[in-house]
């Protein structure tokens, strides 16, 4: 198996990003085929990591796809690459909430027997810092913490205070990284503004990264942790291959080593949206649907102003539309196809952005005027799991489906009265819209969880 690590913090705001994609540069600056993973449902972090790696940045979320299915998308993701990268969630500890460890980077670095570094904000710390790298080494007894990278230390004396109390505490010390030194980049309300928004300024962040890190970090100690992580093996994921325990029911059992079904004859197109008003999506998705048998194109609502030819299904995931709102707006001729595929009965699955992208309006600006909703940014930050089911039959899934999926957003569309529901979750929560051939809805899905969606929807465009 590959060398592996996973890059993890006592908190937010530690520095794992900044560790993480430099690590992913430097290591691939020094011609290693390195292979990028990020805990948790984030879209953003892994725009960066892709751009640091020249190879998909990947989530790996036991809530969202299922434990069973972490080791196995890893080793898909990692085939072909000599290092791994992980970069964790939050702090080391924390998962979903109400479910103790569940979901957190130290679970998914136990589902991968992979050694972790910690980075540590040394801002304003001495000695103590060796209390908080022991609670932390103690409190996870049966993780592998193989070293500590500190972040934002002041000076050569601060350094040198910092590494006497690393090594009362027997944590090798990884490298260092200086306040003065950090590379910034700018972020806005649902965190870092992505990679595809600012391309020349990221790879311009990127490369910073790539030299601070190799100028800061003993790379071949953290490449021979890397090295050293404990024998881990898992058939590799492949989207041409039935998943056990599929979200989808109705289907027969899946057989290991088996497709799930024929692709799709006709090599239907579905249009995925992407560009930078929608630029949250997982790879997985478009796997999955070449898989089914889709010939799948990307579509950018900033710039295109019709549909790929012969568009039978379109798929939109998440991003920021409230940003590009004007630019939407403007795209007369695309919102009328979109429309007009929509009346015509083709199919569409739309996330988050999606959903808003669809109604009549956002913030007062016209968009597709598929559903009869307007949408709006509100202060309020909805963000969390949601465990779900299908409320009713519709071209994603049908009626009873349970999934778990993911809410994040600072907006609201209020369906009217006597809308059909996407889903259903408590407390009493009903979310999105099934309307003919349209499927929207405010939870984000990681369709390797439901391997059957993806199939659904190429085989509804028939």
């Amino acid at each position: 198996m590959v060398a592996r690590l996973v890059i993890a913090a006592p908190a937010s705001g530690h520095g794992k990003t900044t560790v993480a994609t430099g690590l992913l540069a430097a290591f691939a600056a020094r011609g290693l085929t390195v292979a990028p993973f990020k805990v948790g449902p984030d879209y953003i972090d892994p725009g960066y990591h892709t751009l640091a790696a020249g190879r998909p940045g990947r989530n790996l979320d036991p809530v969202l796809v299922g434990e069973e299915r972490v080791g196995p998308l890893f080793a898909h993701g990692s085939a072909g690459a000599g290092l791994a990268v992980v970069e964790g969630v939050m702090g080391l500890f924390d998962g979903r909430t109400g479910w103790g460890e569940f979901g957190s980077t130290a679970h998914v670095a136990r589902l991968l027997a992979a050694p972790v570094v910690l980075v540590v904000d040394a801002t304003a710390q001495a000695r103590s810092i060796a209390a908080v790298i022991h609670g932390f080494r103690s409190f996870g007894d049966t993780l592998h913490i193989a070293g500590v990278i500190l972040n934002r230390v002041g000076s050569d004396r601060h350094e040198q205070i910092l590494r006497d109390a690393c090594a009362e505490v027997g944590t090798p010390v990884l490298g260092v990284l200086r306040r003065h030194d950090a590379v910034a980049a700018p972020s806005r309300h649902l965190g870092l503004v992505p990679v595809v928004e600012r391309a020349a300024e990221a790879t311009a962040s990127v490369d910073a990264l790539a030299a601070l890190v190799a100028g800061s970090v003993d790379l071949d100690a953290v490449l021979a942790v890397a090295r050293g992580a404990m024998p881990f093996a898992a058939e590799p994921w492949s989207p041409e291959i039935a998943v056990p325990g599929s979200a989808v029911p109705g289907a027969a059992a899946p057989v290991p080593g088996r497709p799930v079904a024929a692709p799709v004859a006709g090599r239907p197109v579905v249009a995925v949206a992407g560009g930078a008003a929608f630029s949250f999506g997982y790879a997985e998705t478009v796997e999955l649907l070449a898989a089914a048998g889709a010939e799948v194109v990307t579509v950018d609502p900033l710039r295109d102003e019709r549909l790929p030819d012969g568009t039978r299904a379109l798929v939109v995931g998440g991003g920021f539309p409230e940003v590009y709102a004007e630019q939407l707006a403007a795209n007369a001729p695309l919102r009328a196809a979109v429309a007009r595929l929509a009346a015509a009965g083709g199919p569409i699955a739309a996330e988050c952005a999606g959903l808003l992208w669809l109604c009549r309006s956002l913030d007062g600006r016209p968009m597709c005027g598929v559903l009869d909703a307007e949408a709006v940014m509100t202060p309020r930050l909805t963000l969390g799991y949601r465990d779900a089911v299908a409320v009713a039959d519709s071209v994603l899934a049908p009626a009873g489906t349970r999934v778990s999926g993911h809410e994040f957003h600072r907006t609201a569309v209020t369906p009217p009265a006597g809308t059909t529901p996407a889903w259903a979750w408590q407390p009493g929560t009903r979310d999105g819209f099934v309307s003919g051939s349209v499927h929207a809805s405010y939870l984000h899905l990681h369709w390797a969880g439901a391997p059957g969606l993806a199939y659904r929807l190429v085989a509804s465009c028939a």
